[in-house]
């Protein structure tokens, strides 16, 4: 299995956004028998869960990252509506002691993985109580939420799927409610749960309806189709280059342009990054396009399946359009140098002839420096059109990249 680069960086929503996408859905081999996990999980939602609310920070990787509790010990999580089931890491189950108790394997984005099965015997989230809740159990380092700090847990669709889950984006907080709650107007668009208990709504592109799209707070991209939902949708002609992100299986190249032509529920249309995938994950997952933690946040957004509806009140976000590269090189950050992942196709990266694999040590005469843990400050690379800018390789060759607009 391929390990996630440290600090990768991507475009979706911000100047140096990690695309990992971590679409997880159910597999008939993630099922549970009935004999495996004999004790019934208890759950309670407080009388004052809408007090409750939890505070999250929005990573560079556009994931919701929150602290909760997880067998009695403090845990790092990402609210992730694109798992079936709520998944805990092997680092913190060795530390608290959990057990293995069925091994089996799931689709992911990029692929299969393989994955254990173990038994939490308590944790909470806000005003949500839970008791001997099976959670499976894998190897999340390779999961990064954008600046190199570790993940504990996976917070799924089982956990939060028999609830309201309200998020206030703009406030960077938020809760679970009873079903049948709403506590704002907004426009509404259908919500419902498939098979695997993972979100799924219906929505329009161009001439296309698109069902079973997931509502996945896991990806941190806007809208991913697949190619043939992108030529029956017959747009109006825009530019595309490329693109790639990291599931838990791996990376996936996917096309990648902007449009306004996507249409959810009675929400106004506006500017939003489009993903254009191949046929895997859909084969194997039965969901062919997904609305991601990139499309979300400029909204508040409430997600209440039990209840069949979707509610998003525009936030300080929902004007702002999307970013778009003007380098065309996808970069990973390690130890004061770039690394080249991917050059975007019809970029000035790609006419200046640059590399996957090539690595950069200075940017303008300046070192490449760490900013924050794990993070350098690629904000040139999404820089004014126009702009020259000078870029010395770690083996000294030096190189100039003019940034322009390019789709």
């Amino acid at each position: 299995m391929a390990r996630l680069v440290r600090g990768f960086y991507g475009f979706g929503m911000r100047y140096a956004l990690a695309l990992f996408a971590v679409a997880v859905a159910a597999a008939p081999s993630m099922a549970l028998p009935a004999t495996q996990f004999e004790r019934t999980p208890a759950e309670t939602l407080t009388n004052d869960s809408a007090e409750r609310w939890v505070h999250f920070e929005l990573t560079p990787a556009n994931h919701i990252r929150f602290a909760m509790k997880i067998a009695g010990r403090p845990a790092t999580a990402l609210l992730d509506t694109g798992v079936s089931h709520s998944m805990v890491s092997t680092g913190f189950a060795r530390d608290a002691r959990l057990k293995i108790e069925r091994r089996g394997t799931a689709a992911a984005l990029g692929g299969e993985v393989a994955l254990g099965w173990t038994r939490v015997a308590r944790l909470s989230l806000g005003g949500l109580h839970v008791t001997e809740r099976a959670m499976a159990l894998l190897d999340l380092s390779q999961v990064q939420a954008g600046d190199g700090r570790p993940v504990d847990a996976l917070i799924g669709a089982d956990l939060l799927g028999p609830h309201a889950l309200d998020i206030d984006f703009e406030h960077r907080r938020f809760r679970l409610l009873p079903t049948g709650a709403e506590p704002f107007a907004g426009t509404r668009a259908p919500l419902s749960r498939n098979a695997d208990g993972l979100y799924v709504t219906e929505a329009r592109l161009g001439r296309e309806t698109l069902r079973a799209v997931m509502i996945d707070t896991g990806d941190g991209t806007s809208i991913s189709v697949t190619r043939d939902q992108w030529r029956s949708a017959r747009l109006p002609r825009r530019t595309l280059t490329s693109t790639i992100s990291y599931g838990l299986a791996g990376p996936v190249e996917a096309g990648l342009t902007v449009t306004d032509a996507l249409r959810l529920g009675e929400a106004t249309p506006a500017e939003s990054e489009l993903r254009i995938e191949g046929q895997a994950f859909a084969d194997r997952t039965g969901i062919p396009s997904r609305i991601g933690t990139g499309f979300l946040r400029r909204f508040r957004v409430l997600l209440d399946p039990a209840a069949g509806r979707l509610l998003l009140e525009p936030a300080g976000a929902a004007a702002e359009g999307p970013p778009r590269s003007t380098s065309g090189l996808l970069l990973s950050y390690d130890t004061r140098r770039l690394r080249v992942l991917h050059v975007m196709r019809g970029s000035p990266a790609a006419r200046s002839g640059w590399r996957k694999g090539e690595q950069i040590c200075q940017v303008d005469g300046a070192p490449v420096r760490e900013i924050a843990n794990g993070a350098a400050d690629l904000g040139w690379a999404a820089d004014t059109p126009g702009r020259t800018v000078r870029l010395e390789l770690c083996d000294g060759s030096q190189r100039t990249l003019t940034l322009a607009r390019f789709y």
